[in-house]
Order: C-alpha cells, then structure tokens, then sequence
C-alpha cells in the first residue's frame, strides 16, 4: 500500500493529521499513545488515567475518531484506565490492512486489540453510536469478557434508524460541505443552540476528513432482535438524548424495558445525538454511577 494510506494523497494525510494533532493537544490530562498490531491493521489508541486501574475502553462514532472524548475523558479517567480507541475504520490514526466485510469483522478485530492490550476479562465498554453498536455487537459475542458495558444512542441497535436520518446521511456522503453541515446541524441541534462556532468548526473537521480519507464502505449497522436483547447478561446501561434524531428516545426506552428489563436506560435531557458534549457531566456522572 502507498505510504499515504488510507488517506487519498499524501498531501492529504499531511492536511488532515496536522488537524487531527492540534486538536489532541486539547486532550487535558497525561496519556500515552500506541499504535497496535492486529490482523486487520494498525489500532491507535490513547490510554489515560492510572495504570493500575480498572480498564475503560471508549469507541467513538461514525466519522469520528477517538478525540471525541475530549469533554469526558478527565472525568472517566479518575478511576479508570481509559483507552480511547481510533476506530481501525473511523476518521483517525489508525490504518486498516484488511477490510471490514461485515460485523464480525469488527468483533475479531476487537478482540485481538483487547489481547494485545492484555486487558484480560474484567473490561469496561463503552460506545457512542456507531461505537455503541459495535459495543453491543460485542457483549452478544464475548460477554465473559466484559464487567460492564454502556451504549450510548447507539446506532440502530434498538430501533431501525428514522428515514430522516437516512436521507441526510446519503446526502452528506457527497462532496459539499453543505450537505455535511445539514446533517451535523440536524443531528446535534442542542450543540447548535450551546455552540454554534465550535459546530462549524466540527462540520469543518468532517468535511476535511471526507475529502482526505479513502472511500470505505463499512457495515450498516443492524437492530438486534428481542432474543438477542434477552441473551444479554453483562450489566448494560443505555443512555439516550431527550431530543434524539437517528430514532425516538422515548420508543427505544420502552422497547428495552419491554423485551430487556435487565438492562438499565435513562434520558439525558437538553440533548440529542450530541449529549457527550452538551451534556457532558451529567452522562459522565450516570456512567461513573453504573460502573461503580
């Protein structure tokens, strides 16, 4: 492969990291970065908080990488190790080798970065949508290896996504930064309200990577089925924003407490699909809660 990839250029790559490192050096505590061998490419991960802590892996959403965390990651790491993983898929350090075909792919891929990180069977998981997916996807798996797992609006997951979202999100797969800043503006309208100035610097971001990154087409993600809801033994904790677009909040709450009851659900007010950042206290402060 082109010592650019998976980048379009090398001017590309040079474009989009120098963003991408600038932005890290907003990370507020001491971390230690690592760049991980698995089968499917190399894994970026930033590893924070005390060493001999219990682990707490973060998965970023779709179009992100793992400095999404910013707001969260003091907080998480005060008694967590945490690792803030770029997704071998996602807008970051990380260079996938192999491509991801389908689910699967994404739980194999975990599970060997778990081994290499020696994190042993007591892992914390977390995920924020298309990362809460891939978390989920991951309990149905290898739940003896987790302690406890949180997924946050997931994508799909609970309910299929709303045809509102769908639309924008085929739109914005275009290269225009209208159409990325339709989506992004539609989505996280609370973060809008909160701070529309760091948005657009947002929507600058994704619409940067867009144009840097090769294509990749990676896999939809999918609605589990009741028995597979029902399976489910690992504690689990679901958060979801007051004012979620990708489905309806207050739908998927009641699914879950329906099919799931042994799973634990709760509504951040003032908030939609962006309530990591809008709300970040108050769901750091749930997590911190439910792990404890």
């Amino acid at each position: 492969m082109e010592n650019y990839h998976p980048f379009k250029s090398q001017d590309a790559k040079e474009a989009y990291l120098k963003l991408y490192d600038d932005t890290a050096k907003l990370w507020p505590l001491p971390s230690e970065v690592k760049m991980i061998d698995t089968s499917y490419g190399k894994t970026f991960v930033r590893i924070s908080g005390p060493a001999d802590a219990p682990p707490l892996v973060l998965l970023h959403g779709m179009g992100s990488n793992s400095l999404m965390w910013l707001r969260n990651i003091e907080s998480l790491s005060e008694d967590y190790r945490t690792y803030a993983i770029d997704d071998i898929y996602g807008n970051g350090r990380s260079i996938y080798t192999k491509t991801i075909k389908d689910s699967n792919d994404f739980v194999n891929w975990l599970d060997e970065l778990f081994d290499v990180l020696e994190l042993g069977n007591n892992i914390n998981l977390m995920g924020m949508s298309y990362g809460g997916w891939q978390a989920g996807l991951y309990a149905l798996r290898f739940p003896d290896r987790l302690n406890k797992v949180t997924l946050l609006a997931p994508a799909a997951t609970v309910l299929p996504v709303s045809s509102a979202f769908g639309i924008r999100a085929i739109f914005s797969m275009l290269p225009v930064r209208y159409f990325t800043k339709r989506l992004m503006y539609w989505v996280m309208e609370d973060a809008v309200k909160k701070d529309e100035e760091a948005m657009s610097e947002l929507v600058d971001a994704m619409f940067l990577a867009s144009k840097s990154f090769k294509t990749r087409r990676p896999p939809e993600p999918t609605v589990f089925d009741d028995d597979e809801w029902k399976s489910i033994g690992v504690p689990m904790l679901y958060v979801v924003g007051e004012n979620e677009k990708i489905y309806s909040a207050e739908k998927a709450v009641q699914h879950l407490n329906t099919v799931a009851p042994q799973i634990k659900t709760d509504i951040i007010p003032g908030a939609g699909h962006d309530l990591v950042s809008v709300q970040a206290e108050m769901v750091d402060e749930m997590v911190l809660k439910f792990l404890k």
